[in-house]
């Protein structure tokens, strides 16, 4: 199974966490989780951070519901739980 469809899979499984970094973000862009998992289940990984010692993270750029682009970034846990790391709107 490909990475952004075993990341999708844990969003319908409800199985992620949203770090309280990425709450405040949400809040500070005016995103709501449904817009975050609308980004997950429309965008596509756009880049895989292998550098990070807490373990692999990838960014993932799509829509938001309202159509504002934004990029979620994730990393699974040990447990293999899915945790949304931040989210941000992209500017141009």
């Amino acid at each position: 199974m490909a990475t952004i469809q075993k990341i999708r899979q844990k969003i319908i499984d409800r199985a992620y966490y949203l770090s309280a970094h990425a709450e405040e973000e949400m809040a500070a862009d005016g995103f709501e989780r449904s817009d975050v998992e609308t980004a997950i289940f429309k965008g596509m990984i756009e880049q895989k951070m292998t550098e990070d010692v807490r373990g692999t993270r990838y960014r993932i750029e799509g829509p938001a519901k309202d159509g504002r682009m934004m990029h979620v970034i994730c990393r699974f846990r040990a447990d293999s739980q899915l945790v949304l790391v931040t989210v941000y709107a992209l500017t141009e």
